[in-house]
Parts: structure tokens; C-alpha cells; sequence
């Protein structure tokens, strides 16, 4: 069994509010609220993908005093790597000093903390004892500034969590994962791999991030819906607490509709933070935990490129 051992996460200080994004005329900014729920989002200086996984990596390791040398694997969930390759986690194993873990990416664009967690869990059920799931997203370096249909909609930070063989407060007991790679080309970054490598670019906007906005709207609708159903039905429980992908605040409302779980049992952070990707739901973890409150029946819900969606239940042990 895969126990919840403890969780963290790092928001840069750089706080850029909807007023802030002067690139935009003053009539598009005072929509940003209104259409997704967002007043402000956190973006780095000079700090790259790693840099703020590790701050995430350390704040956990204070917490207990868990030693380094314990975790025995890392898994960095990212959709905006530090580069190509390497991964992304073998810096952060070198920041964190993690010399006895071995260390991977898999990216799932925002579902991949969930994905993660999956594989996570499967990995202390095959034996492990202590493994690490960091989050870690900065999309103000891979969205284009001057577009208003993606740039006021994400931020940067990270989140991390730490999974356990050892008995702690709250077990992994289900995952809801899928994917749709029909619709691969519905969030994307174009160049920069192999299917169009650098030096076959003839437009540089096709090295920033591209989504086609009302067809994620309708996917994330209907799959962040499926998979609360789908955890619910399947161990027959009603979730005390969801804490979804915090991508809009009109696509949280319309899952709660359709879910017919009362949208005041979904914790919500967007509103500060934005889309912060894979790291979104992690984040959102740790604050939850941070105020203190304990439901016996927590779900987590993410959605996003691939396309993809998953879901995990964390259950309260009495």
C-alpha cells in the first residue's frame, strides 16, 4: 500500500496581477477574471524548470527532517522542461542532494502529476520504500507575451509530494487515467522536437505554447466530470473534498454541475496562482493540507494535453 507521507510547494515571489499585463488593451485585461476566474499569477526571474522543483524538494525535506539519502526515486512531472534532455529531475536529485535516487520526467502536459502518482505508487508496491513526485511548470518562458488567448491564463511554480510504504495519514487506494492522442495537436508546442526541429522553423511563434481554446474547454468539461464519477462509482464513496486542475473557474463550475458534487467541496486557488500545469493539482494539495483541514475522502482531478485526463482517491485512515 502507497501511503501520503508529506507534500509542499514553492510559488515564485514575482506576483503578476491582470493590471500588470499592460501588453494587452485595458477592455481584454478586465475580462481575465470574469472569463476564467484568474486575478494573478506567480512568474520566475531567471530561474529555469529545475530551480523551482528543487525549492519544492527542500521545503519537504524540512518539514520531518526526512533524509536525503531515503528517497530512492524521483519522478518530475513537466511540460516545460529545463531542456530536451537531460530530465529535468536529474537536476534536481544534483540541487536536492539526493545521491541514492534514480530520477526521470514524464510529461502528460497537466494530467502529469497524476500520472505520476500512478506510477509512484506502483513503485512502492513493487518494493520502494520512499518516492518523490515534484511538479514543477514554468510556462511564462514558452508562451508568447503578446498573445491574449494563453499568456494572462498560466503562471509558473511547483509542488511536490512524497509517497511512503510507511503508515502515514492517507493511502492512495484508486486511479482513473486516459488518454486520446486524436486529439494531440489540440495542446502543443510545435517546434523544437523532432517533428519540427529547430532548423526547420520558418515561424517562431511555433516554439511557443498552442491550445485551441473552446475544444479544451468542451474536453475538460466532460472528462473532469468522467473521472469524478468514475472514482466515486467505483469505491462508493462521495468525495468530501475535490481539488481539480485549476485551469478556469468556469470549467470547475460546470464539472461540479455535472458531477452533482456542490461546487463549495471543490477547493479553488486559480484565482492567485493561474494555470500552473502538472504542478496546478499538487499546489493546490499542499495548501488544502496547510488550512488545517483533513477530509476522510479527498479526490484529485487533472485534464490537459494529449489529450489526457486522470484522477486519484485518497482516502483518511481512521
Amino acid at each position: 500500500m502507497a501511503f501520503l507521507f508529506e507534500t509542499s510547494r514553492f510559488l515564485p515571489i514575482k506576483k503578476v496581477d491582470n493590471c500588470d499585463l499592460v501588453q494587452f488593451p485595458e477592455k481584454y485585461r478586465n475580462i481575465i477574471a470574469e472569463k476564467a476566474g484568474i486575478l494573478s499569477r506567480r512568474h520566475v526571474s531567471d530561474e529555469c524548470t529545475s530551480d523551482i522543483g528543487a525549492m519544492a524538494v527542500r521545503a519537504m525535506l524540512g518539514k520531518n527532517n526526512i533524509a536525503p539519502e531515503s528517497i530512492e526515486a524521483i519522478i518530475c512531472a513537466t511540460s516545460s522542461p529545463d531542456r530536451m534532455q537531460p530530465a529535468t529531475a536529474t537536476r534536481i536529485q544534483e540541487l536536492c542532494g539526493l545521491r541514492n535516487a534514480y530520477a526521470f520526467d514524464l510529461n502528460s502536459v497537466c494530467t502529469g502529476a497524476i500520472f505520476s502518482l500512478k506510477v509512484a505508487s506502483g513503485l512502492i508496491l513493487d518494493g520502494a520504500e520512499n518516492v518523490l513526485v515534484v511538479a514543477a511548470e514554468v510556462y511564462s518562458k514558452i508562451l508568447n507575451p503578446s498573445q491574449l488567448t494563453t499568456f494572462p491564463y498560466f503562471g509558473d511554480g511547483s509542488g511536490a509530494v512524497l509517497l511512503s510504504r510507511a503508515y502515514s495519514d492517507y493511502e492512495l487506494v484508486d486511479f482513473v487515467l486516459g488518454s486520446d492522442g486524436s486529439g494531440a495537436d489540440v495542446i502543443q508546442v510545435p517546434a523544437g522536437g523532432t517533428m519540427m526541429p529547430c532548423s526547420k522553423v520558418k515561424n517562431e511563434k511555433d516554439f511557443y505554447f498552442q491550445m485551441v481554446g473552446r475544444q479544451v474547454f468542451d474536453f475538460a468539461c466532460a472528462k473532469g466530470a468522467e473521472v469524478v464519477n468514475a472514482l466515486a462509482q467505483r469505491n462508493g464513496v462521495t468525495p468530501d473534498v475535490v481539488i481539480p486542475h485549476q485551469a478556469n473557474i468556469n470549467v470547475i463550475s460546470e464539472i461540479s454541475r455535472r458531477s452533482m458534487v456542490p461546487i463549495d467541496r471543490f477547493f479553488i486557488n486559480l484565482d492567485r496562482y493561474a494555470n500552473t500545469a502538472a504542478a496546478s493539482v499538487l499546489i493546490a494539495l499542499d495548501e488544502y493540507f496547510e488550512s488545517n483541514k483533513s477530509a476522510d475522502n479527498i479526490f484529485l482531478v487533472a485534464f490537459g494535453g494529449g489529450l489526457s485526463w486522470g484522477g486519484c482517491y485518497l482516502r483518511r485512515r481512521s
